[in-house]
């Protein structure tokens, strides 16, 4: 190629600059000294956090060749010293040179050669980085590239103009076709040419270069469509399926800049295909009319069979496959893994007809019948939420499954279940933060109607159901972020109506950053909330990290009136559908602003986990243990909406760390099963008494002790309904439930007047209100302590879990506490909870006075069950310390060894231990299918039972 001609491909490509990357020379061979200049704005996935970014940008670099993929890597991930860095030459857009790639990547095989450089850019510390970028190497002389138009194939009207501009190498001369005829031969290494759509129809485009004795042809086609209809919406409708009657559906699609919207679907049968038919135009009853301010598509379809599912898309300009984003059901490819008894009858996924997001609409549905006629929702200032994620809270992960628990739900004490995200979330398996569409909820969990049987009986409970919900950001396969961005899954684009091109906070940032600005994402909010309150009746919200919802630039820590302004213009449209609604708000910005919001009626949440964890393990730091902000008077609220919690989705649980990490003294261990159980009464008491909304995470009540890492942070977590077998778990579950009845049924634990002294190893609170005053110490230490409860008056006080009473003439009497200890003092008698459920706390022995070793569950199995087994308190054989020495070991059927599961001192109580058949000694296969025997000696004990193995 001519020096002349590259100039000119240069001026064109910076003008229009629409790529990823361009190449300098255009046509690269494996022996070039290629220039490549990369523009992170036009990529997709996670490049879109780059953007911006003004920091070194480094390279993993390698090549793709015959011998195979990503061969020749430079250095190793994240090592800045060996891999090459990139030059910055202007806002988002940088360079690198490779000259003579088979040198720079060490290629000495003669026979191997090429095919594409291979790059992924990084920040300099790994965090950020783009996909694979693939820069393709030609071999041969030969070759040509279309540099405009740059989309292809083209629908243009009549009448419009089309400029062809083709680029060549080492041509002898390039030849343009349209149907079979040419238009246009030239002997130089580009060839322009204007063309004037006129006739209607499909029209083959066909080029061919000569050059050195080869042949190089390619060829696309564009289509001259029809004028639009331009015509006024429909009386009515609204964005999204608009249901006229049972065979009539009217279809409206907001797209304004967008040319033409044609409608493909089961109706049609999925045609679309101008480059394969003879004679192609398209059929007017599913090409869109357009409003006259040329911003909204609209289509009526009629003769639909009735209660029949259709799938179908939006085609936007011939190129862009979309679903309805506002549909109430989405298929995705994978919903082939979604279990029939999740979601019987699942229409399934159109495969081989299209690919993207499918939506699904369906005349003449049968309404759902509610039935909950006489529901009270709570005060939200009395909440007692549980947050539970389906998926690892019922092993069926459907809403069916969990009607089941409510009676347990029931008699915890809850009066809210708060379920992590159930719209329509990109895969199957997720936390459900990565949301993709609005409209629909997830089949994962089952239908939309199972979701509204949940609701309803929940509602028959007076249990509010509030739903977590994410409109700070969207992933790329939402149609919002699909319908305008520079990728097939984004990033958005500057004309995208709904979202930042780029986050103002990069630092946290997730998916597509909505511009909460914007007036058609006010649009888009406002009919989400009033959706999934009118159509499903959900009590309310929790929004997932309000604090972005701003576009001021920053880490979102400072006071942002602009952010404020947002959230109540959206509170204000909420409370217009239901004024009672809850919106709470995981914000965790300034108190001042949090003040501001909470004083106009909604509620942010209140992290108190690392406090409430160093006190439950027992260590002491005033600042550290020291979970005083766990009351809204401590962040200066006016109002009692501080939703407090000691656990969440998002933090790491008590239980794990009492058992790894929890101090110690003598014979006081914390990192023992029943006492960091008891440590875990011990803050329940300290937690759900204090006034003001509380939230519980899923079987914290059971004292749940798997890492929040297991399995990786957001992975699948086992499912512990068998806790309950365990005495020592089912007494906390209990305690939470008494704890909890205190809240639901006396008013002093709602008391405005109440005083928090929590900063030593032995706490206190009071609560002062006309109908009782209440004192709860307590001494999170690991030795006994003593402390004055400052009871409030003199005369006769109750102690609640125990039913005695105290008479009181001195009201700053000192009174000893053993460590973990805890005792809830009232005025008034109170209902005495289940007698002994805070056996152990005390120093109470609860142990059974017999050995027990119970059948492993599940039996058969693969690759894991439980062994349960119990050290009497009476043991024979004890050492120093109390405790027996304990063997637990698995024998194959030939009586040897395969498995020692306990070898060690341990104290009387009851254990628990998992026995994993897989990867023993290193073996991947592990042990085989057969029977085996478990068994135990301790002392003069011994005892084995069968178990069964079955793969």
């Amino acid at each position: 190629m001519s020096r002349k001609i590259f100039i000119l491909f240069l001026l064109i490509s910076s003008t229009l600059f629409s790529q990823a990357f361009i190449t300098n020379p255009e046509f690269p061979s494996e022996t070039d000294n290629i220039e490549i200049t990369f523009n992170i704005k036009e990529m997709t996935g996670r490049a879109v956090n780059l953007i911006g970014y003004t920091g070194i940008l480094y390279t993993h670099t390698g090549v793709n060749t015959n011998i195979g993929n990503w061969q020749h890597v430079i250095g190793t991930w994240g090592n800045n010293t060996t891999q090459p860095s990139l030059t910055r030459i202007g806002t988002d857009l940088y360079t690198i040179t490779i000259n003579n790639p088979r040198n720079f990547y060490s290629i000495t095989n003669s026979t191997e050669h090429i095919s594409s450089l291979n790059f992924v850019l990084r920040s300099a510390d790994g965090s950020l980085q783009t996909e694979d970028l693939f820069v393709p190497i030609y071999e041969g002389s030969l070759n040509v590239k279309i540099v405009e138009p740059e989309i292809l194939p083209l629908y243009p009207l009549p009448g419009s103009e089309i400029k062809f501009l083709l680029v060549t190498r080492d041509a002898d001369s390039l030849n343009l076709y349209i149907d079979d005829s040419k238009i246009l031969s030239t002997t130089s290494d580009t060839l322009e040419y204007i063309l004037t759509a006129e006739s209607s129809g499909r029209h083959i485009i066909k080029y061919i270069a000569f050059g050195n004795n080869e042949q190089f042809a390619d060829s696309t086609y564009y289509i001259v469509r029809e004028q639009l209809n331009v015509a006024d919406l429909p009386e009515g409708v609204e964005t999204g399926i608009n249901y006229i009657d049972d065979q009539t559906v009217t279809l409206v699609l907001y797209a304004p800049n967008k040319d033409f919207v044609y409608a493909i679907g089961d109706f049609n049968n999925w045609e679309f295909d101008p480059f394969n038919s003879e004679s192609w135009i398209f059929d007017p009853q599913y090409y869109f009319n357009i409003t006259p301010d040329s911003s909204t598509y609209w289509l009526t379809l009629t003769n639909l069979t009735p209660t029949e599912e259709y799938r179908f898309q939006y085609l936007v300009d011939g190129n862009l496959r979309i679903a309805d984003p506002y549909s109430d059901k989405i298929l995705e490819e994978e919903d082939n893994s979604i279990p029939e008894s999740t979601y019987p009858n699942l229409i399934p996924y159109p495969y081989g007809s299209t690919n993207f997001s499918v939506s699904v609409f369906q005349t003449n549905q049968t309404p759902f019948q509610w039935e909950a006629d006489n529901y009270l929702k709570p005060d939200q200032t009395k909440l007692i939420i549980y947050e539970l994620l389906i998926r690892d809270f019922v092993s069926t992960h459907d809403y069916k499954t969990l009607i089941d628990t409510l009676d347990y739900l029931e008699n915890l004490g809850i009066n809210a279940v708060e379920l992590m995200p159930v719209n329509e979330f990109e895969g199957n398996e997720s936390w459900g933060y990565n949301p993709s569409f609005y409209f629909a909820p997830d089949k994962y969990y089952g239908s939309k109607n199972d979701l509204k049987k949940f609701i309803d009986e929940c509602h028959k409970r007076n249990i509010a159901v509030i739903m977590d919900i994410v409109l700070n950001h969207s992933y790329g396969r939402s149609s919002f972020v699909r319908l305008y961005s520079s990728g097939n899954f984004g990033p958005p684009t500057e004309e995208n109506p709904w979202y930042n091109v780029a986050s103002p906070n990069p630092v946290f940032s997730w998916g597509f950053d909505f511009n909460h600005e914007s007036e058609q994402t006010k649009i888009l909010v406002d009919r989400v909330n009033k959706y999934w309150l009118e159509e499903y009746n959900f009590d309310g919200f929790r929004f997932d990290f309000t604090k972005g919802f701003t576009n001021t630039p920053g880490d979102g820590s400072n006071y942002d009136q602009r952010r404020i302004d947002i959230l109540k213009r959206m509170a204000d449209k909420i409370w217009e559908v239901d004024s009672s609604a809850y919106l709470i708000l995981e914000h965790f910005a300034p108190d001042l602003e949090e003040k501001i919001l909470t004083d106009y009626g909604m509620m942010v949440w209140g992290n108190n986990n690392y406090n409430y964890n160093e006190a439950s393990m027992g260590y002491h730091d005033n600042s550290k243990s020291n979970f005083s902000r766990i009351s809204y008077l401590n962040h200066t609220f006016t109002k009692p909406h501080l939703v407090g919690y000691m656990e969440s989705h998002d933090e790491e649980r008590l239980m794990y760390k009492n058992l790894q990490f929890g101090n110690s003294s003598g014979d006081y261990d914390i990192t023992e099963l029943n006492t960091a159980l008891s440590r875990i009464k011990l803050a329940a008491a300290f937690f759900i008494t204090i006034p003001g909304p509380k939230m519980i995470w899923q079987f914290g009540e059971l004292g749940y002790d798997y890492s929040i890492d297991y399995n990786g942070r957001i992975g699948n977590k086992p499912i512990k309904w068998d806790y309950l077998e365990n005495i020592d778990r089912s007494n906390l579950y209990k305690t939470y439930a008494a704890l909890n009845y205190l809240k639901n049924n006396y008013e002093a634990f709602s008391t405005s007047n109440f005083n928090l002294n929590v900063t030593s190893y032995v706490k206190r609170i009071q609560l002062t209100h006309e109908s009782m005053n209440v004192v709860i110490i307590g001494n999170f230490d690991v030795i006994t302590r003593s402390i004055s409860p400052s009871f409030q008056n003199t005369g006769i006080w109750y102690d609640y879990f125990s039913g005695d009473s105290l008479d009181v003439t001195d009201t700053q009497i000192s009174i000893q506490l053993n460590p973990g200890e805890f005792h809830i003092y009232s005025t008034e008698k109170l209902p005495v909870p289940e007698k002994d459920i805070l056996l152990g706390d005390l120093e109470i022995n609860t142990t059974p006075n017999d050995f027990n070793l119970l059948q492993n569950y599940p039996n058969p199995f693969n690759p894991s069950t439980t062994i349960k087994y119990t050290i009497p308190s009476n043991i024979k054989s004890k050492t120093a310390n109390g405790s027996a020495f304990v063997q637990l070991n698995v024998f194959d059927i030939l009586g040897k060894r395969v498995a020692t599961l306990v070898n060690q001192n341990q104290k009387p109580g009851n254990y628990e231990v998992e026995f994993n058949s897989s990867n023993l000694h290193g073996d991947a296969q592990g042990l085989s299918s057969g029977i085996y025997f478990y068994s135990i000696s301790a002392g003069n004990f011994r005892e084995t039972k069968k178990m069964i193995i079955l793969k």
